[in-house]
């Protein structure tokens, strides 16, 4: 990975999904939700989502950890367990894991029998790991949105090219033309226009729409 893909986080894994886990610890309920997350402003509001999707539980214990690399911008909260014993370690569970751009609330609701300090910390890093284990995993890529117009007797060569470069169609039209919206890898672009000019003797333009996007591939 070079600095700049380090920097952007790209290739690193993320949660592909919300998704969600339960265990059950002396009659209280853990139930950890995990999401991919891209700053701090989603973070915080997936977080306050799942506050309000269990506002009468016991808990709410929220925990993200943002970038990748040397930078990372990460916070947990106790949200009113002893101090220590619940964002901290799901915390620590989260940075082990390898899982970049992520958030995640440990919701407990308590089943009346008091768990200790040790017994929390236990609690609370099961949760997390439980939730990281299952989650369906993806990989972040930066990628450039693109059009272009091509004549019906280049079209499939024109497709064949898109797939090796890791391109993908999200919109076709056949009219007179052809004209494909795709995205792409940012990383590989310069390769992708490369052929297509070769192949057109520079004739047929490849036109960005947005650069640098943010896309979940889910991994296979």
């Amino acid at each position: 990975m070079n600095s700049d893909q380090e920097k952007s986080g790209e290739g690193v894994l993320i949660p592909a999904s919300r998704f969600s886990s339960e265990i059950r610890i002396s009659n209280s309920r853990f139930i950890a939700t995990i999401a991919p997350a891209f700053s701090v402003a989603e973070a915080k509001e997936f977080i306050r989502e799942i506050n309000l999707l269990y506002a009468d539980a016991t808990h709410n214990v929220p925990v993200y950890q943002i970038g990748s690399g040397s930078s990372v911008i990460a916070h947990s909260s106790d949200n009113g367990e002893p101090s220590g014993t619940a964002g901290r370690p799901a915390l620590a569970v989260l940075a082990g894991s390898g899982l970049g751009d992520t958030a995640m609330v440990i919701t407990r609701y308590f089943g009346g029998t008091k768990l200790g300090t040790g017994g929390l910390v236990k609690a609370y890093s099961e949760s997390a790991r439980s939730v990281i284990r299952a989650v369906p995993k993806a990989k972040k890529v930066i990628i450039h949105q693109c059009q272009i117009t091509v004549p019906y007797n280049l079209y499939e060569q024109i497709v064949r090219i898109l797939k090796k470069a890791g391109g993908n169609i999200d919109q076709e039209k056949f009219t007179e033309h052809v004209r494909i919206n795709f995205s792409i890898p940012s990383n590989t672009y310069a390769m992708l226009t490369s052929k297509i000019t070769n192949l057109t003797k520079g004739q047929i333009p490849v036109q960005i729409n947005a650069e640098n996007k943010t896309a979940i591939i889910p991994m296979n």
